[in-house]
């Protein structure tokens, strides 16, 4: 028990490590998501599965506050699918391939940003909502795995975790996700709390 311990503390580390070698995406990914707050624009988020939780655990950050000794004005953030009903009916009417192209349709503009998070990046409703966002000129961040999947070439910033174990990838998202909401904080707010 003790070696498999061992050994799932080391990967995950290894995953989180990879990501040394993403420093430049990772502040270029804070700040435009900075630019577009600023600006009025708002964050969509979406993912599948654990990632789903993932978006709707970072949009949380976003909306309430991510530090407690931060106490600053909610960020404009929401995930694409925490509405059962939306979900369910386009699963039914349209197809489980548009659950975050409908929403991102109805919702979104060019002043806002899409960060999708997938551990494949091979799903075919994100794949269908980065293409969407690529046409209307919707700016994209991917938060994936493995080597990137199909996604990657539709995502106008991709981080790409260098594992190929799920559960390690998840937990690199979620350390990038804070790192970076913490970045876009101090951007917003000067660190005067």
């Amino acid at each position: 028990m003790i070696a498999k311990l061992k050994k799932s503390i080391q990967d995950s580390v290894q995953a989180k490590k990879s990501l040394i070698f993403l420093e430049k995406e990772i502040h270029q990914a804070a700040k435009k998501i900075y630019k577009k707050i600023r600006n009025g624009g708002k964050i969509f988020l979406c993912g599948n599965g654990g990632s789903a939780a993932d978006a709707q655990h970072l949009a949380a950050e976003f909306l309430i506050r991510l530090r407690p000794n931060v106490n600053r004005p909610p960020i404009a953030a929401m995930t694409l699918a925490t509405d059962t009903s939306t979900i369910t009916a386009c699963g039914n009417d349209y197809s489980f391939d548009d659950i975050y192209l409908r929403n991102l349709q109805a919702l979104a503009t060019s002043k806002d940003i899409l960060l999708i998070i997938s551990t494949s990046g091979n799903s075919k409703n994100i794949i269908k909502v980065l293409k969407y966002a690529k046409k209307k000129k919707i700016f994209s961040i991917g938060f994936l795995g493995n080597l990137g999947g199909k996604s990657k070439k539709f995502c106008d910033i991709k981080l790409i975790v260098k594992s190929n174990i799920t559960a390690r990838i998840q937990e690199a998202h979620i350390f990038l996700g804070h790192y970076i909401f913490e970045l876009v904080e101090d951007l917003l707010f000067k660190k005067k709390y």
